[in-house]
């Protein structure tokens, strides 16, 4: 210490009133026989002993009663920092109330006028040492918490930062535990927060807690199924940066979150079914009214017919009697020749839509998908004449059987075809075409397929229940999929790489006896 010079000279009486003033414990020892000599008053109050008591006492008396402080060790300790200058140690004192006081010493020697001595520094640690061992269990307890809940939590800060994270929430976001922690980046780039069902900032989440507030977060981490997780958000009070008498207050926020994906999934499972089952309602009325309407109108159609032979049988009879002129007996002829041709072609119509939904089967059956199709291609052909789209048709050389009804499965080909041929409508007339398939799938299925050359799909269409067209029933491709699926089979959709899209569906094969020769 450099001291002003125009400042008096510090004598012993000064650094003995310093010593005695200092809160830290001092105990002198004899560096030969170990007997204490000297204590300063801190550590008199400390040991309740005055000096003169201090003075006769030996390690045992003044020391905790484990053995790790026996006298031979405090001993060995006070003798190295006589030959060695300095030695550290942790020692347990006993007060004379008996109260045993953990210190941290520090031994020194120090060479006075009489000669070598060891000077002792030492201080309660006691309640540093609760406050370790306090620090241990929080530690224990934050790391139980951490690495051992299923509970998906995130501790936030003002900006939605995230400043802790339990292994679980690090999981469903998509991070490896042993990795480090996301710590700072926000929690909205790993997913999207929610309340009420549609979706919100951060900002507005913490605007509106006070102090709770019910949140969801949507994770899309693993693939296209987002993972739901569903809790609530609590606003902390405003801790403290750097103690509770600074001014500066941080913001931080509690979000306890737990996975309530199989809920949503399910939820929305039974939406889409309900859909469905209200679609096939739908389905069913209509096959109904197609049946009144087939019988109501297969009579007058007969009837019309049979009128127009007999005018025409009559005109044929004036002509060759000469009372009707040639030329008005042909133009005649041709008009109700061509009228009885469109009857009869209506007729047609109607007879097949009656053998179409006139059996409908409960009961599933094996049936040859080549046949299905082939049923169908009439009603398909017919749909394609107007927009001028072309239908090619591949079926499989061979037989493909497979186990459904027959009817339900019909439609499923026919409402595929139809979306394909309306939107080859909307396209250029030289992309007008569409190709039919069948063909035995390896894994054991029969597989239908619809090819155009169209727009491409925008987004999964199964998903959507109901339908956009201007003119469409709605039964769509919601039918479609719950007949296809409650028949133990798949439909899908998917994008072509030559451009358009692709529908098909797959029903289970049916081994026949040719099967089993051929294996």
């Amino acid at each position: 210490m450099q001291l002003d010079p125009r400042a008096p000279e510090l004598v012993s009486e000064d650094f003995v009133a310093m010593v005695n003033a200092t809160r830290l414990c001092i105990l002198i020892h004899d560096a030969g026989t170990k007997n204490i000599l000297w204590a300063n008053p801190a550590a008199c109050r400390l040991l309740e002993f005055s000096v003169s008591e201090l003075r006769p006492l030996k390690a045992n008396h003044m020391s905790s009663s484990a053995q790790q402080y026996d006298r031979v060790i405090g001993r060995a300790w006070l003798q190295e920092a006589v030959e060695r200058g300095t030695s550290r140690i942790e020692w347990h004192y006993r007060s004379k109330s008996g109260r045993v006081i953990p210190t941290d010493a520090i031994a020194i020697r120090v060479d006075l006028m009489q000669g070598p001595a060891v000077m002792v520094q030492f201080r309660d640690i006691e309640k540093e040492q609760q406050i370790e061992r306090e620090l241990r269990i929080a530690t224990s307890y934050v790391d139980a918490l951490a690495r051992h809940t299923k509970t998906v939590a995130f501790m936030l800060d003002g900006a939605g930062a995230i400043r802790f994270a339990t292994d679980t929430a690090l999981a469903h976001i998509g991070i490896d535990a042993d990795d480090d922690q996301p710590v700072g980046r926000p929690l909205v780039a790993y997913g999207r927060l929610r309340i009420e069902g549609r979706a919100a900032t951060w900002a507005e989440v913490a605007q509106r807690t006070a102090p709770v507030l019910a949140v969801q977060l949507e994770v899309h981490s693993n693939g296209d199924q987002p993972i739901w997780l569903e809790g609530s958000v609590e606003r902390l009070s405003d801790q403290s940066a750097n103690g509770p008498d600074t001014e500066e207050k941080v913001e931080s926020y509690l979000m306890i979150l737990h996975d309530v994906s199989a809920r949503v999934r399910g939820e929305a499972a039974r939406e889409l079914d309900l859909r469905h089952e209200n679609y096939l309602a739908r389905y069913n009325a209509m096959g109904d009214m197609a049946m009144a309407i087939a019988h109501e109108l297969g009579q007058p159609l007969s009837a019309a017919g049979n009128f127009l032979a007999g005018v025409l049988a009559r005109a044929r009879s004036l002509t060759a009697s000469g009372q009707l002129p040639d030329l008005t007996a042909t133009q005649l002829g041709y008009g109700v020749e061509s009228a009885v041709t469109q009857i009869e072609r209506a007729s047609t119509i109607v007879s097949t839509l009656r053998a179409f939904v006139g059996h409908l089967e409960h009961v599933e059956q094996v049936v040859d998908l080549n046949d299905i199709v082939t049923e169908c291609l009439y009603f398909i052909r017919l749909r394609a004449g107007d927009p001028g789209v072309e239908v090619e048709v591949r079926l499989s050389a061979e037989p493909v059987p497979v186990r459904c009804e027959r009817v339900l499965t019909g439609q499923v080909v026919m409402n595929l075809c139809f979306n394909a041929i309306d939107e080859m409508a909307q396209c250029d007339p030289e992309r007008r075409r569409i190709v039919l398939a069948t063909a035995r799938d390896l894994p054991g299925s029969g597989v239908f397929t619809v090819d155009d050359a169209g727009r491409g799909l925008r987004h999964d269409p199964f998903a959507v229940s109901f339908t956009s067209k201007a003119h469409g029933s709605g039964i769509g491709l919601a039918l479609s999929h719950r007949i296809i699926t409650r028949q133990h089979g798949r439909i899908w959709a998917e994008r072509r790489d030559e451009g358009g899209s692709r529908f098909a569906f797959a029903l289970p094969l049916v081994a026949t006896p040719d099967d089993e020769t051929s294996t």
